[in-house]
């Protein structure tokens, strides 16, 4: 099954490496306005087949899949949709309704190492994109109502993460490391905590006790964290995308 992703940036340059590293180089076409960027994608993914021209890619592919920024989906469209006939057509840009678009996806930049978290909206070809969204990490099919909040979870919600692992960093800095240590201390601690809960089941709260001693220091943090207001602040900046 070849796929062509049309569109190099962020988004669809992490897909196209993530399907790479899954060992579908051989069956992935990518399109890119710039030489530049169609040259720095093939020297990432030597075996795929870069192009300029989108029609050819989406001619020549049996899945199209849209990485192109929003506002750039219906002329996209326009230009290829005489070489679609019954081809899967799948967008992962956020927030745009075509007729055309038989499925909308929503991974995030972590594709590019397997880790993505993808939210796909259901409809009858759902399953089939889930498939291949499932090769580049975890992936849920949803009802439409879903896909915002998805979105601002996972899509939006690995920047959220990112920044609180740049506080601890800066706050491990304050507290004597160098930058570079401080910065693998919360990853190591990050992984550690994410792996503690995927293993065992917990909820959150239920391991934060296991490290809670009673008059000890960590629930004078957590405290602190509380006194900030820390969880409303995660729970608006999560809702804050959803307000029209």
């Amino acid at each position: 099954m070849k796929i062509a992703v049309i569109g190099c940036g962020n988004m669809g340059g992490a897909l196209v490496k993530g399907w790479a590293k899954a060992g579908m180089s051989a069956n992935l076409i990518v399109t890119a306005r710039t030489q530049e960027t169609l040259g720095s994608i093939s020297k990432a993914c030597p075996d795929i087949n870069a192009m300029p021209d989108n029609r050819q890619a989406a001619a020549e592919a049996d899945v199209v899949v849209l990485a192109v920024k929003p506002w750039l989906v219906e002329g996209v469209i326009a230009e290829i949709v005489t070489e679609l006939g019954d081809k899967l057509l799948i967008s992962v840009a956020a927030g745009i309704r075509h007729d055309r678009i038989n499925v909308y996806a929503m991974p995030n930049i972590a594709a590019e190492f397997g880790e993505s978290m993808t939210f796909v909206e259901e409809s009858p070809l759902a399953s089939q994109a889930a498939e291949l969204f499932g090769r580049v990490g975890e992936c849920r099919i949803v009802p439409r109502r879903q896909m915002e909040a998805g979105m601002m979870m996972a899509g939006c919600g690995i920047a959220y993460v990112m920044r609180f692992l740049r506080a601890m960093t800066e706050g491990g800095v304050e507290m004597g490391f160098r930058p570079d240590e401080a910065k693998e201390i919360a990853l190591q601690t990050m992984r550690g905590a994410v792996a503690l809960l995927h293993e065992t089941g917990l909820h959150p709260e239920a391991a934060i006790d296991k490290v809670t001693t009673p008059g000890g220091i960590t629930i004078k943090g957590l405290n602190e964290l509380d006194h900030a207001a820390f969880n409303s602040a995660v729970i608006r900046c999560l809702k804050a995308g959803l307000e029209k």
